[in-house]
């Protein structure tokens, strides 16, 4: 059973940035999709970032160009480095691995992380 723990959130002044962390319990991340989701209160759950076993990059139209994902196998983490935040960026930030993106973008997840909290405000 592969865990997911997401770290680096916190409270952050409009403009900012955050680095999030999605670490993994063991090596087997590399084997799977990797996906940053985001549920802002009263809102819907939003697919925003993902990084396939190629390491290839997809981006939301909401985070293009201000969010990087990346992939460190030797650490067992996936990163969502967020540049010039807004505070429509508040939200639970959420990492999640499946067997494909054909499976993560149609909710089939395999793991789903705890959640890591980032706000946006002045």
């Amino acid at each position: 059973q592969l865990q997911l723990v997401e770290s680096g959130g916190g409270l952050v002044q409009p403009g900012g940035s955050l680095r999030l962390h999605c670490t993994a319990s063991d090596s087997s991340l590399d084997q799977y999709v990797i996906g940053w989701f985001r549920q802002a209160p009263g809102k819907e759950r939003e697919g925003i970032s993902y990084i396939n076993k190629s390491n290839i990059s997809y981006y939301a139209d909401s985070v293009k160009g201000r969010f990087t994902i990346s992939r460190d196998t030797a650490k067992n983490t996936v990163f969502l480095q967020m540049d010039s935040l807004k505070i429509e960026d508040t939200a639970d930030y959420i990492c999640a691995a499946s067997a494909s993106l054909v499976d993560i973008l149609n909710n089939r997840i395999n793991y789903w992380g705890q959640g890591t909290q980032v706000t946006v405000s002045s």
